[in-house]
Order: structure tokens, then sequence, then C-alpha cells
């Protein structure tokens, strides 16, 4: 697995240094920086400008690259053990999933399931995440009906953004629960918020369409931190 640029690069490097299997630099480097790789025991590799632009398959590396353990997805049957989760159906936007990734692991979640998803780029989700991936457990899952079972039985209170739901300031929230968040554009389906426990919505002081999936996953998260558990 290849991620790259210097942010991403230096975050790995000083929190999860273990995950690193080789480092490849297009440039120089402070010596500092070199001499803090360079204790690692790892390969370390030059490569020229056209061998960095395939590794990063076009991406903007900025001369930091590094190949890391593949990190794979929990189980249901694992992730299901925390008490605070967050569900995206059906988003696929690699920037949008790493911002709620980054702002699931500041808001004290503790796990993100994706489901109904074509496809997904952990690399991507890790970069755009700035890292907050890699310190959030996170499962896929395929079947949203399966996954609404699990959940409920295994004590869940089930949440979901909707247009028609409850404005959550100051409401109470059970301590175990699952916050359901849809895709721009479509949100959740209605047979799957008829499903759900309590449907939520933010206030929005002037008439428009709705906020960005990220956004409105952070506000609907701050809000049920804020507010007082059962």
């Amino acid at each position: 697995m290849i991620i790259y640029g210097k942010q991403i690069f230096l975050y790995v490097l000083r929190r999860h240094p273990k995950l690193i299997k080789s480092v490849y630099l297009g440039k120089e480097v402070e010596k500092d920086l070199f001499k803090e790789i360079s204790r690692l025991g790892i390969p370390l590799l030059r490569v020229d400008p056209k061998k960095a632009q395939a590794m990063a398959r076009g991406g903007n590396h900025q001369g930091f690259l590094m190949e890391i353990e593949a990190i794979s997805p929990l189980s249901l049957g694992e992730i299901k053990r925390v008490d605070r989760l967050l569900v995206l159906h059906g988003v696929s936007d690699s920037g949008n999933i790493g911002g709620i990734f980054r702002s699931a692991y500041c808001l004290g979640m503790e796990g993100v399931i994706l489901t109904n998803l074509s496809s997904f780029s952990i690399e991507s989700a890790i970069r755009t995440s700035s890292g907050a991936l890699l310190e959030l457990p996170f499962g896929i899952v395929k079947n949203p009906w399966d996954l609404i079972n699990e959940l409920r039985g295994a004590g869940f209170m089930l949440y979901g953004a909707a247009l028609e739901g409850e404005i959550p300031n100051g409401k109470s929230f059970a301590s175990k629960r699952a916050l359901f968040m849809g895709s721009e554009g479509e949100g959740l389906p209605k047979k799957l918020l008829s499903k759900l426990d309590q449907l939520l919505k933010i206030e929005m002081e002037r008439d428009f369409d709705s906020l960005n999936v990220g956004v409105a996953a952070a506000i609907l998260m701050d809000r049920m931190r804020d507010g007082r558990s059962n």
C-alpha cells in the first residue's frame, strides 16, 4: 500500500512507524528528517520524478512516498463491540470520506461503518483523513439491512439524518448508538429511514437545499456528543 504527500508521510513516520515497510524520497530532505527516517532501519530509496509520479498515480506526492502494511477493515462482529458508531450509507467521494473520518475521530466516535459502496480506496482515505483512518476502527458491510439487524441485536439505538427529523439540541441520546448518514444529493433512502429508531435534522438559518455530508455529519456528531446520555 503506497501513501504519499508530506503531511501524511510525517504523520505515519511519527505516529505509526511500525506500519512502514519502505520509504521513497523524490527530493532532498532536511538532515534531521533524513536521520529520523534512517533510525527506523527500513529500506530508504531515492526515486526520480517519473518513478515517484507513477507510484503516486499522478497525485501530488511532494517528493514523499512510503509503502505501509495493508490496512484491512474489521468484521462487523469486531466493530460492533464499541458504543458509538457512525454509518455512512452510499457515501463514495474519497474527500468526503476522509474528512468524515477525521471529524469522527476528533468528536469521539469509536468506529465507522461504510455500506452500499461500489468502491473504496483505503489509501486515498488515509491521505484525505490526515491519518485519522489509522486511528479509528472501520468496517465495510455490503448489505445495510443485515447491518441494521446486527446493530439492533447488539443493543444499539439507531439514529438517522433526515430533513423530516427532530432538531437534536438538548436531547438525550442512548449511550450505545449508531448515527446513519446518507450520500450527498440522495441522503438515506426512505426504506432505510423507516427501520431506524429516531431521525435527526440540523436547523438551518436560511432556506437552502442541504449541507455537505461531511459538514452535516460533524454537526450531528457534535450535537450528540454534547447531549446527555441515557
